[in-house]
């Protein structure tokens, strides 16, 4: 094939990507409409960290069943992450992008009039729609700007708004929560969500997968059934002396059930959702693992728990929502806005598995150096370690987990990682409330200190990152996503 002809067939395909889109897109209008979605999700995300604790003392319930606000979002999130991506390979991106807005929208409407714990969970569900809102901008992306170095740097900005808007989000949903209550919060966050919806349908452009399919609704919903069994028997077991261990039983047996039916179906059917000699690649079970893991170990110590002992009576911060906020989660935010482009583009030539690895190693030994913070009451060393674990996890290793997600997605089905990934993301930050704060009451109620509760909670975050860290070994090299590989 000439180089003029392997030319026109790279736009052919770029254009098919795109929907059929004639003419060049503006980049920086579509990186406009695809910040604006990252923001309204990482609102819903991380908004509420501070505001946990006001939650919790205005619905006049406990501090585990605020928790569970955080936990079902996230499992809503990694349920509809599953599918909502291949759907948009075949409908349109811009389409179910969209459409998830609105309902993050809706679902952030249902919060603020909460005035039950109950209320306030179903609304924290129908937020858990927008679950797959960062995989798909990166998707979109990918259908735009093929140069892996700019890639790299794009990636990094959008993705680096994953883990915080540059502290925007904790700063104001601390002082919203202290000043207006927790329902004020979320009125903010339906506000962003209805003005990304807008952004995304006015000024992205519409892309599709190469490869025209139909949507494997039968394989769809085994697999929703038997991860979502799952998340409920874990979150249960997470409660362990009053879990309610047949439920918890009966709950695996349904998820391994469910999981075999959907491996039978997809098996069978022409288009599958997940062809599962894909599932067997070390591309994408070492990738999910290593996610799953990582967010496991880190997600609810920064999001819940340094928040949590800034604001403990019986440590020796003693601050409030809001200035727990601009000591811990801002900082740490700032970090990873900072870090994030510059992982992107430096992961582009160093490599995207050896960044990665440094991450999870920076973030194994500042957690760490956490339990040092727990019996001091400096605010300096509180605000040193949430910012060195903006640059190792939120600038680092979130950013790299999700790039590895889109470059390593085989190309006649560009969301199928993506969507797993973005499970994994929201599975594993459900489950790190669960499991890490479950660590932390266990030590409380056996009559330890305060104190030890947060260091067992710490330490149970540390060994959780060292088998994210092995896993991560196994990851293979992306082949067409650092500049190295393609020259």
């Amino acid at each position: 094939m000439s180089a003029a002809s392997g030319s026109a067939s790279g736009s052919a395909a770029v254009d098919a990507e795109r929907g059929g889109a004639q003419g060049s897109v503006n980049v920086g209008v579509l990186m406009v409409a695809l910040l604006a979605a990252c923001v309204a999700f990482q609102l819903n995300a991380s908004m509420l960290s501070p505001a946990l604790v006001t939650i919790q003392n205005q619905l006049n319930t406990s501090a585990a069943a605020v928790a569970q606000t955080q936990t079902v979002f996230f499992t809503a999130a990694g349920v509809f992450s599953l599918f909502l991506p291949r759907l948009g390979d075949i409908i349109g991106r811009k389409r179910v992008l969209g459409g998830m807005l609105m309902l993050m929208t809706i679902g952030c409407i249902v919060s603020a009039l909460a005035t039950t714990i109950d209320i306030l969970l179903v609304g924290r569900i129908i937020q858990g729609v927008s679950g797959p809102v960062v995989p798909l901008c990166l998707i979109m992306l990918r259908a735009e700007v093929r140069e892996p170095g700019r890639y790299g740097t794009l990636m990094g900005v959008l993705t680096a708004f994953n883990g915080g808007v540059a502290g925007v989000d904790a700063l104001a949903g601390g002082y919203l929560a202290q000043n207006f209550g927790f329902s004020s919060v979320f009125w903010a966050m339906a506000i962003v969500a209805a003005a990304a919806s807008a952004c995304v349908i006015f000024l992205a452009p519409e892309s599709r997968a190469l490869k025209k399919e139909r949507m494997d609704w039968i394989g769809v919903i085994p697999l929703v059934i038997s991860v979502g069994a799952l998340l409920v028997a874990l979150n249960e077991a997470g409660k362990l002396a009053t879990a309610n261990w047949i439920l918890v039983g009966g709950l695996m047996v349904l998820a391994i059930i469910a999981f075999a039916v959907f491996w039978r179906i997809e098996n069978r059917v022409a288009q599958p959702l997940v062809a599962t000699e894909l599932l067997r690649q070390r591309s994408t079970w070492a990738l999910l693992l290593t996610t799953l893991l990582t967010i496991t170990g880190v997600f609810a110590i920064m999001n819940g728990i340094i928040p949590a002992l800034a604001q403990a009576p019986g440590l020796g911060y003693r601050m409030g929502a809001e200035q727990s906020a601009l000591w811990t989660l801002t900082p740490y935010a700032l970090a990873g806005l900072v870090m994030g482009p510059i992982a992107g583009r430096v992961a582009a030539s160093f490599g995207y598995r050896r960044v990665l690895r440094v991450g999870i190693v920076g973030s194994i030994v500042v957690v760490l150096a956490m339990m040092f913070v727990v019996g001091s009451d400096s605010r300096l060393l509180l605000l040193l370690v949430s910012v060195l674990l903006g640059f190792s996890y939120a600038g680092i290793s979130n950013i790299m987990l999700n790039g590895l997600g889109i470059v390593l997605s085989p190309k006649e089905n560009p969301g199928f990682l993506p969507g797993l990934n973005a499970g994994a993301f929201n599975i594993g930050a459900g489950l790190s409330f669960a499991v890490i704060y479950a660590v932390q009451g266990a030590f409380m109620s056996s009559g330890a200190n305060a104190g030890a509760g947060f260091d067992a909670a710490l330490v149970a975050g540390v060994i959780i990152l060292v088998f994210a860290f092995l896993s991560s070994l196994l990851i293979p090299r992306p082949l067409d996503a650092e500049v190295s590989r393609q020259a």
